[in-house]
């Protein structure tokens, strides 16, 4: 049986204001004081796992060692089935433009659209995934700390151009099965209902935050 969470306090072990935002808004039901990485000053940790959720447990670790505090990481990306499931676990490091090293989406949808048009790819099927991490600090009964991690999935297509403003990272490529708009021209709310995100947070609060 998975562990409850029953802190008032939780971290969420990101720096990108976006992602903050997006899982902020999934908890704000259950009353949690949220921090985020970025406002404690906690380190990013190098992602060297090789799957989502071996990175989401990694970050979740290192924000619940550094502040003391229950973390939340996630790790989330595009598959891409006609690359060979890239970008996957790079996805973010997939949009780092050379010239300046400094990460722009729009560079990495381009980047994506030029490598499927390259191979000529007409059915553009993808997924993405999201791993959340619930991670427990170390303590004197478990020197290494405790963790619960789940997995969420959303399937769609890729689209161009990009459509919409809303969202972030690749959102405004990638048109869920059964609509006709990109995530990036959907309302938060509606979003939030069938993401890779959601689907793996409805886990996490069924295990760990439900009849806590």
């Amino acid at each position: 049986m998975a562990r409850k969470f029953t802190q008032d306090k939780l971290v969420v072990a990101s720096h990108n204001p976006g992602k903050v935002r997006e899982i902020s808004d999934l908890l704000r039901p259950y009353g949690v004081d949220i921090y985020s990485a970025a406002e404690l000053d906690l380190p990013e940790p190098e992602e060297t796992g090789t799957t989502f959720m071996e990175n989401a447990e990694l970050k979740a670790r290192a924000a619940a060692k550094a502040s003391g505090l229950v973390a939340l990481a996630d790790d989330s990306g595009l598959v891409v089935r006609a690359l060979d499931g890239q970008p996957g676990v790079h996805s973010a490091r997939w949009a780092v433009r050379p010239d300046t090293g400094k990460r722009d989406f729009a560079y990495g949808m381009e980047k994506l659209h030029q490598c499927l048009e390259e191979k000529g790819v007409d059915k553009r099927h993808a997924h993405f995934s999201c791993a959340l991490s619930l991670a427990w600090p170390p303590s004197r009964e478990e020197p290494e700390g405790h963790v619960e991690t789940f997995e969420g999935r959303v399937f769609g297509v890729l689209v161009w151009p990009p459509r919409g403003e809303r969202g972030f990272g690749y959102d405004p490529i990638f048109r869920p099965d059964g609509y006709e708009i990109t995530f990036g021209e959907m309302e938060p709310a509606e979003k939030h209902d069938i993401s890779h995100r959601a689907d793996a947070f409805r886990k996490l609060i069924r295990a760990c935050f439900e009849n806590a």
